[in-house]
């Protein structure tokens, strides 16, 4: 009797794979972008676009992009990345991240306060702290490159605390710019 109920149990499973699913025609549809003229022997024949081609902003230019924004502030005798700039260093680490074919080079600045070799060795060590968040979020540290420029390179003209606080920056510069 087992051996009745078994075969029995086969033959439907073999019956069920074997059904077909009725399938209706489903027509073809052209969706490519352009369309094409008939032609004439001797003529080429010519395409005219229906849909306008979607264009990409760089994010390294788009005003709208946090990647536009390249400067990263401190404040007075100080190498410590803020907090209101890490973001800003997050949003750039990941970009190269994802581009790996990408180098950056960090250029650390200083107000005018302080000897040409204190501003000099500030900028670096603020021009390093930022390599740093960005090489613990995986950038490689080979392509990042760190330079000081000390107090050589003003973003404000002045000597209050509004242009020294403009000063007191590192630079993230793309290569080829």
């Amino acid at each position: 009797m087992k051996k009745i109920v078994l075969s029995i149990a086969l033959v439907s499973l073999v019956a069920a794979c074997g059904s077909q699913e009725v399938r209706k025609d489903v027509p073809v549809t052209d969706r490519t972008t352009a369309t094409t003229q008939p032609t004439t022997p001797g003529t080429r024949p010519s395409t005219s676009p229906t849909a306008q081609p979607v264009i990409t902003a760089n994010p390294l230019t788009d005003p709208k992009s946090i990647l536009s924004k390249r400067s990263v502030y401190f404040d007075f005798d100080s190498n410590v990345v803020k907090e209101e700039y890490q973001g800003l260093v997050q949003a750039h680490a990941k970009y190269l991240v994802d581009k790996r074919g990408m180098n950056v080079k960090i250029e650390g600045n200083c107000d005018e306060r302080g000897s040409r070799e204190y501003n000099l060795a500030l900028g670096q060590r603020r021009a390093e702290a930022v390599k740093k968040v960005m090489t613990v979020l995986g950038v490689q540290d080979s392509r990042i490159e760190t330079v000081s420029f000390g107090e050589e390179k003003p973003a404000a003209a002045g000597h209050d605390d509004s242009a020294w606080s403009q000063n007191r920056r590192s630079d993230i510069k793309y290569a080829g710019e």
